[in-house]
C-alpha cells in the first residue's frame, strides 16, 4: 500500500519547480492531486499529462494565492470535484529573483512576498480548516525557508526571511489551534537547485554557498518533496507544529 492512497491533495504553485516535484511524488504515492497554477497553464497541463492515470483523475486549477477569493475558488473546485480535501500544501511563493519580480523595487518585492507567501498561506489555512474539520481531519504542510531562522545577509534575504519567519510563527500557533483534528507542519528548504540556482546564479556565488554546506552540494526538489510526503503521511502522525529543515546541514 502506498503512503497516500486515496488521499485528495491540493498543492499550490505546483506547475513547476519544487511544487511540481511534490505533485509528482504525491501521485506516485497514490494521492489524487489538484495542481494549482497562476500563469503557467501549459506547464500545469504537461505535468498532468505525466502523472494522470485512468484511476487518478487529477485536475489543474488556476488561482492567485495572493487573492482570498481565488483561494476559496480553488477549495470549492476541489470539494465539488472530489468531495473532500485530505492534504493541503502551501507551496506557492512570490518570485522576486527572476523575471519581472527581479526588477521590482524593494517595497514591491515586500508586498509580493507578504501577499503570496505569508497572507496566502494564512488565508489558505483558514479557508481549508472548516472543510477538514467537517470530514474529521486533515493535514497541512507549509513552505518556509531555513535561513529565516538563522539569517542571511542582503536586502532580498531580509524581506524573504521576514515573510517566511512569519509563516513559521503562524504554523506553530495554528497547529495549537486546530489540533487534534488537523496536523500542521512546515518544511524549510535551504539551497535547492531551482531555476534561480540553475539559470541566474554565477559560479563564484554558487561555490561560496557550497563551501558553507556540510554535505557539499545543493539539494534538489525531489528531496524537498520527500519531506512533504513524509509529513503528509501517517508516518508523521504524531508530528504537528514542527519544522523540518532541508539544507544539507547548513543550520
Amino acid at each position: 500500500m502506498k503512503r497516500l492512497d486515496n488521499k485528495i491533495a491540493v498543492i499550490t504553485g505546483s506547475s513547476s519547480g519544487i511544487g511540481a516535484a511534490i505533485a509528482m511524488l504525491f501521485a506516485m504515492e497514490g494521492a489524487t492531486v489538484v495542481v494549482n497554477y497562476l500563469k503557467s497553464k501549459d506547464r500545469a497541463e504537461k505535468l498532468l499529462a505525466k502523472i494522470k492515470t485512468p484511476s487518478q483523475p487529477f485536475i489543474a486549477v488556476q488561482a492567485d494565492i495572493a487573492n482570498k477569493d481565488d483561494i476559496e475558488y480553488l477549495l470549492a473546485t476541489t470539494l465539488q470535484t472530489f468531495g473532500r480535501v485530505d492534504i493541503w500544501v502551501n507551496n506557492a511563493g512570490a518570485d522576486i529573483l527572476t523575471g519581472v519580480g527581479a526588477s521590482a523595487n524593494l517595497n514591491e518585492k515586500l508586498d509580493q512576498l507578504l501577499n503570496v507567501d505569508l497572507k496566502g498561506t494564512m488565508n489558505a489555512c483558514w479557508a481549508v480548516t472548516t472543510a477538514m474539520q467537517k470530514q474529521g481531519g486533515g493535514v497541512i504542510v507549509n513552505m518556509g525557508w531555513d535561513m529565516s531562522v538563522h539569517g542571511f545577509a542582503g536586502l532580498n534575504p531580509q524581506i524573504f526571511a521576514a515573510a517566511k519567519a512569519g509563516i513559521l510563527g503562524f504554523t506553530r500557533s495554528f497547529a495549537k489551534t486546530v489540533g487534534p483534528d488537523i496536523r500542521v507542519n512546515m518544511v524549510a528548504p535551504g539551497w535547492i537547485m531551482t531555476a534561480f540556482a540553475e539559470e541566474h546564479m554565477d559560479d563564484a556565488y554558487y561555490q561560496a554557498r557550497i563551501k558553507e554546506i556540510p554535505l557539499g552540494r545543493f539539494g534538489n526538489p525531489q528531496e524537498v518533496a520527500n519531506a512533504v510526503v513524509f509529513l503528509a503521511s501517517d508516518e508523521a502522525s504524531y508530528l504537528s507544529g514542527e519544522i523540518i529543515k532541508i539544507n544539507g546541514g547548513l543550520v
